[in-house]
């Protein structure tokens, strides 16, 4: 492969990367303990190339055979019905349908049971659907066709047929059909290609290897001799960790994940690789991370649990009411031998209605109550709110707005359950890396021999010299050049390279008075990776890196005169610039070993021998790792190199420390014997003995300097976070950097602002530095628990010291402060301090502090938490929270695969929770609350009817105007309302960003505002029903003198029921569309063609109902008069009530309207309003303030 890795090549003759030891296979926080094969846990033997050995067909593994459907076809049917009636509303509708068999019930069977078989039935048929698309991806994944070895040759079979054991030969671009071992590939030392997008999203190839003992393996002849044996861990979900050996010639080889090609994985760049199938069907690691989400619930869904409750407990009250006051009537009616009530013949009756046992009559009338008062529970919310909030996931993922050209990426709202959470998050807590910034890494500086390189300002530097009024702050960093401007070259950009200083560049680097430790320098950066060139068929060269850093690195060495062009198996090859001719000239060095970057290490290393026959260690790493492994005498640039380290972090810029060492023939051959002793070993202390062994080499370094790349933030990120915070979210940023980075990142984005006091909770002094010398982990441990302790006592006092005179603070907090600050007698206290701050920075955060400070957040704020990040590290975060939003960056998916919504860039945060947020809680809160008030409003008025008719359980109205109010005359109206209305317009959301507080404080759905919706169904039921009886029912009706009789009075209460609370619905309406106005008015008048209808039927079919509204109520001048009156009486509470608020105690969007509505466009509220008004938001601001 000399030249580089090239494209659309044959079989190849390349790297031999199972030469060479590597790291990357080790990213689990899991250790992979060899001794224990063949314990719990790691009980797995496989047979190669024997499925059917005796001893493998007793072991009775899985089939290959993957099934992600939720139902079949036998558990379909009882599985879904029991998923619906876990709804407590849906049981007690399933109770009173069976019930409504029975003489007890006041209407008939039929229509109690439609309604509950059209809301059950569109649910279960939602299932269906979905579960049938799972069930077409299943079909066609199990039919996918690959090649098995059997028989002596390589036969075609189906993915569902492949057993344990089985040999498979897989070409490039396929997906592997189960986890395989790598045997061999089209290349001769057994490398691959893999592309892990379906696993974990990252589009980067992985470099997968097979062990050389196996690599051989390349036809059908050398397949009928090998048998081998694979002892390993059991089926698990851990994706970047693989324990086992491999018993092949009598010798035990050790496996690591180098070896293991995953389920749902691409080859690619490879011809076709031959594996062994050691995990099938469900034991895959892609099927075993298959699992459910955490449920999340919102708090809009629980408190509406609470209100069914409230409404439950109403119809047993008031059905209660009615049995005690139907007892008491029913034993009143025989008193001393006479008859009160002759006409309902007391003495001829059914256990119903009985003068001589009143208590079982009340008992009876009691269980006909609770099915007759059961429209106070809305049988269509459930299904409404789904139906509502699909179509609210729906726009959320249209918009525009949040949709990312560059990546082509819209926004995407994974789960709809959460919707209306967006509109209540009190606190976010996001990474960096990634998510605030690019994770696009540029080399922009560098220190080499104690001088700083590199000129040109970072936005961290700008945000700083701002703050500070000191624009020679960073002269010395940013330029040795009096007057630079800081602007780049205006030539052509090169991604990951932003370097300009005409020192170094252009080869003058050999001028400068260190050009061998310049040269040493770029050597480094060149050689010391594990980067592939990749040559297009123009000639030019890319790198495929395994992190944004390495690849700058490259670029940078490249741009700089050490250009890496190939790879072999066991050389790098650079084109250099000769300091001594001046001209490019090709070294060859050889690549003896690569000890790769480790989080527990936080280095690498590479050992090559030069073209001049020398030993050299190359290697880089943290500042706070390699400064202690520097010789005596390579400590000469020390004092400078830390100062310009500390200057880059200041500058937000990420740092590496690079060094190297002249190794001797003797010391090398020493270390390479206990090296290859620990790479071998199958003990349990296999990774600390190679540790150790990488320890005793990586010594005595010699400093030759310190790179310095710039992740740049985000477009929009400073704007984004200063409107979150206008609107009264904290923010917190968890991120791994340094503190001097975080602070400076945290001002560059506006998290930070000026006049913002910070409390600093850290161990970094010299106390403790003394006290680490000493080694004393029992006292380092307790004193430091005791500085933390005071630290955020001193914190406290701060923030009580101006509650008097608020003032905005920000908590800044380093890695191990935090984790004592977590202890449980240290949590509640640091907590207070962090909600007393507006915003809270968290430095050197690991992934799993990273989730205990959100569950902190959420357990002990009883607020909305929202976490943001893009890459693996974050999923417990993002899990954690109550809502989870990823970032579809350049870390790969993962994020994403674990988030509740995924959007591309963090700016797009802003409108999906000021805009969309503010919106879903407002629709969903109006929407619930109107749906308990029309049910009320409706329920209620069969109450007063009874109470009318001595409480007999005969229902006003007849039997199908009941079943139809919530299915179709008010329905529809319902649904428009939780899609389409708008209080404001998306840009009044976003130019005033305090709107968002009525989701963050819950007014719209607070216990008042609930209550108050409840009473007005109660209020408009008594209108309806008292207005309606005393209008009416006191003189003639029709023009012939016939009175108002029974079906006149249902159906002209039920019309005025329909109107009122469909124009209800249209005075609560903020933004109509046509939409709206279809499904209000079409309600309406769907009632008077329902009637007609129905009305024409049979009688026996229509009963109450026949020719009611042709015959009887349109002919009368009092039904449309009435209807009229009555319709208006009931809205005026409401308007009168509205009216008042809006005017005395408006609320932020009745303000905002109010201006919209005059033509103005206000920055300043306070000054247009009343001055109970200009109270009220004044505190309502310092209190944000205060937080």
């Amino acid at each position: 492969m000399a030249g580089g890795r090239r494209r659309g090549r044959g079989r190849g003759r390349g790297i031999r990367f199972s030469k060479l030891y590597s790291f990357s296979c080790i990213r689990s926080s899991l250790r992979e303990d060899r001794s224990q094969i063949g314990q719990k846990g790691y009980t797995r033997v496989v047979y190669c190339n024997d499925p059917d050995n005796p001893e493998a067909v007793q072991l009775n593994y899985r089939g290959n055979y993957v099934s992600t459907t939720k139902y079949t076809a036998v558990n379909f049917l009882p599985k879904s019905l029991f998923e619906q009636f876990r709804r407590v509303a849906n049981i007690y509708f399933l109770i009173v349908a069976c019930v409504s068999f029975s003489p007890l019930a006041p209407y008939s069977a039929l229509s109690v049971l439609a309604p509950l078989l059209v809301v059950i039935g569109a649910t279960m048929a939602k299932e269906a659907v979905e579960d049938w698309r799972r069930r077409k991806q299943d079909i066609e994944a199990n039919n996918r066709r690959v090649e098995v070895y059997k028989n002596n040759s390589f036969c075609v079979t189906k993915w569902k047929d492949l057993r344990v054991g089985d040999i498979v030969k897989v070409y490039k671009d396929e997906f592997f059909p189960a986890d395989l071992f790598l045997l061999s590939s089209s290349y001769e030392d057994g490398i691959c290609y893999v592309e892990t997008s379906n696993l974990d999203g990252e589009t980067n190839l992985k470099l997968k290897h097979a062990l050389e003992e196996t690599s051989s393996l390349h036809d059908e002849k050398s397949f009928q001799q090998f048998k081998a044996v694979i002892n390993c861990e059991d089926p698990n979900e851990d994706l970047y960790s693989f324990v086992g050996t491999l018993s092949y010639g009598g010798t035990p080889h050790v496996l690591s994940l180098q070896q293991i090609l995953l389920r749902d994985s691409k080859l690619r760049n490879t011809d076709y690789i031959y594996g062994v199938v050691i995990f099938t069907g469900h034991d895959t690691k892609v099927m075993q991370n298959a699992t459910d989400p955490p449920s999340k619930r919102t708090k809009i869904e629980r408190r509406m649990d609470k209100i069914v409750y409230i409404l439950f407990s109403t119809l047993v009250l008031i059905s209660f009411i009615g049995s005690f006051f139907f007892g008491i009537e029913t034993r009143k009616d025989i008193s001393n031998g006479k008859y009160r009530r002759w006409y309902l013949r007391p003495d001829d009756t059914t256990v119903f209605y009985d003068p001589q046992r009143p208590i079982l009559a009340a008992f009876l009338h009691f269980l006909t109550g609770l099915m007759l008062y059961g429209y106070l529970i809305p049988i269509s919310l459930y299904v409404s709110i789904e139906i509502v909030k699909v179509l609210q996931s729906i726009f959320i993922n249209q918009d525009q707005d949040m949709y990312y050209e560059e990546t082509d990426k819209p926004a995407h709202a994974r789960t709809s359950n959460l919707n209306e959470e967006l509109g209540q998050v009190n606190t976010i807590l996001s990474d960096k890396t990634g998510t605030l910034t690019c994770n696009s890494m540029e080399f922009v500086k560098c220190s080499i021999a104690g001088t700083a390189y590199g000129r040109g300002m970072t936005e961290v530097e700008r945000s700083l010299i701002r703050r500070n009024d000191r624009p020679h702050e960073f002269g010395d960093i940013s330029s040795d050049f009096q007057g630079d401007n800081g602007d780049v070259d205006k030539g052509k950009s090169i991604k990951g390279f932003n370097f300009r200083d005409e020192r170094i560049m252009h080869g003058q680097w050999v001028n400068e008075p260190h050009s061998v430790v310049i040269q040493n320098f770029f050597r480094v950066l060149a050689i010391c990776h594990t980067a592939i060139p990749d040559i297009n068929e123009e000639g030019e060269i890319s790198y495929e890196a395994e992190s944004p850093d390495e690849a700058a690195f490259v670029i940078a060495a490249r741009e700089l005169g050490f250009e890496f062009f190939s790879r072999t198996q066991t050389c790098i090859s650079l084109h250099e610039l000769d300091h001594k001719s001046g001209r490019k000239v090709d070294r060859t060095y050889k690549l003896l070993h690569v000890l790769e970057f480790k989080s527990s290490r936080k280095r690498m290393s590479v050992i090559v021998k030069n073209p001049e026959n020398r030993l050299l260690l190359l290697s880089k790493g943290a500042d706070s790792v390699m400064f202690e492994r520097l010789s005596k005498e390579g400590r000469m640039f020390e004092a400078q190199t830390r100062d310009h380290i500390k200057r880059y972090a200041e500058a937000g810029l990420r740092t590496l420390v690079l060094t190297y060492r002249e190794l001797d023939e003797e010391e090398y051959k020493a270390w390479e014997e206990e090296f290859s002793r620990a790479n071998t070993s199958v003990a349990a202390d296999h990774d600390a003995l190679v540790d150790a062994a990488c320890d005793k080499i990586e010594r005595d370094l010699i400093l030759l300097g310190a790179t310095a790349v710039e992740d740049k933030l985000q477009k929009g990120v400073p704007e984004c976070i200063d409107r979150l915070a206008q609107a009264g979210i904290k923010i917190w940023v968890l991120t791994g950097d340094k503190m001097e980075t975080a602070i400076n990142i945290g001002y560059a984005c506006s998290l930070l602002r000026q006049g913002m006091k910070q409390i600093v909770i850290t161990l970094d002094s010299q106390e403790f530095d003394v006290l680490r010398k000493q080694g004393n982990n029992e006292a380092i441990a307790k004193a430091s628990f005791e500085s933390i302790r005071k630290q955020i006592m001193e914190g406290n006092s701060q923030l009580s010291s101006t509650k008097e005179n608020p003032v905005s603070f920000a908590l800044i907090i380093d890695g191990e402060s935090l984790g004592f600050a977590l202890n449980k007698n240290l949590k509640k206290s640091f907590l207070e301090v962090a909600i007393g701050c507006a915003s809270v920075i968290c430095c050197r955060s690991s992934p799993k502090q990273k989730a205990l400070v959100t569950r902190l957040v959420k357990m002990g704020t009883g607020e909305t938490t929202l976490a943001i990040g893009d890459g693996a590290n974050d999923v417990g975060m993002l899990q954690e929270a109550h809502i989870g939003v990823g970032i579809s960056g350049v870390e790969g998916m993962q994020a994403v695969m674990s988030s509740d919504f995924a959007i591309a860039q963090f700016r797009f945060l802003e409108r999906l929770l000021l805009v969309h947020g503010h919106w879903c809680y407002r629709r969903i809160s109006m929407m619930i609350c109107y749906f308990f008030y029309k049910n009320i409003a409706f329920g209620f008025t069969l109450f007063w009817f009874e109470a009318y008719a001595s409480f007999s359980g005969q229902p006003a109205y007849n039997d199908w105007y009941m079943s139809f109010y919530n299915v179709f005359f008010t329905s529809l109206p319902v649904i428009a309302l939780g899609v389409f209305d708008q209080d404001v317009s998306a840009r009044l959301c976003l130019k005033y960003p305090l709107l968002y507080q009525e989701g963050v404080q819950n007014i719209l759905f607070s216990w008042p505002r609930i209550v108050g919706w409840m009473l007005n169904g109660v209020i408009s039921s008594m209108i309806i029903f008292f207005f309606t009886t005393k209008s009416i029912i006191p003189q003639a009706f029709r023009r012939d003198g016939q009175v108002t009789d029974f079906e006149v009075l249902g159906a002209t209460m039920y019309t005025i029921v329909v109107w009122a609370v469909n124009c209800q619905m249209a005075l609560s309406i903020n933004y109509f569309t046509w939409i709206q106005h279809f499904f209000i008015w079409g309600s309406i008048i769907f009632w008077y063609i329902f009637l007609v209808i129905y009305g024409s039927i049979s009688p026996t079919v229509s009963t109450t109902a026949y020719r009611v509204l042709v015959e009887a109520c349109a002919p009368s001048v009092l039904y449309w008069l009435a209807t009229l009156l009555v319709v208006i009486s009931t809205l005026l509470p409401y308007y009168s009530y509205r009216a008042f608020q809006t005017r005395f105690r408006p609320l932020y969007h009745d303000i905002i309207q109010q201006k919209r509505s005059e033509g103005l466009e206000i920055d300043d509220t306070r000054n247009e309003l009343p001055s109970r008004v200009r109270d009220k938001m004044h505190h309502l601001k310092m209190g944000l303030r205060r937080s």
